[in-house]
């Protein structure tokens, strides 16, 4: 067993990864992958919330909206990507997904390759900002 919050979670959220990346292969596009994922996820009773709408602000005004491809029994940020490698730019981008929705573990999964390759990130409790003070 793996340590780690929501460990057994991640664990279950790979899986199902690696049961979708086995039979599509790789290299479709990531709306493919995500949607498999959602059946998947069904099949193994995981609840979760798909392309999830999160306002964001900067000084106390909209000015935007940010959405996750995926959020897992409200714990786990997951994004899919379609990328060579997984860069800075991604985990920056999972960072601040985590932030905004105030989870600490979130996953970044993708598929283009082969092999399905995959990042685990977590932060330590979330701050006390708000979503209005992220710029």
């Amino acid at each position: 067993m793996s340590e780690g919050l929501h460990a057994d979670l991640t664990e279950r959220i790979i899986g199902a990864a690696m049961e979708v990346h086995r039979p599509l292969g790789p290299g479709l596009d990531e709306k493919i992958y995500e949607t498999a994922l959602c059946v998947e996820f069904g099949l193994r009773n995981l609840h979760f919330d798909q392309q999830k709408r999160h306002p964001v602000y900067f000084k106390g005004r909209p000015v935007g909206t940010a959405i996750t491809d995926l959020i897992i029994d409200n714990s786990v940020v997951v994004e899919s990507k379609v990328v060579d490698t997984l860069h800075e730019t991604h985990v920056a981008q999972l960072l601040t997904y985590l932030r905004l929705t105030r989870l600490q573990v979130g996953l970044l999964l993708n598929f283009k390759n082969y092999s399905l390759q995959f990042k685990r990130i977590t932060i330590s409790k979330p701050s006390s900002q708000s979503a209005e003070s992220l710029s």
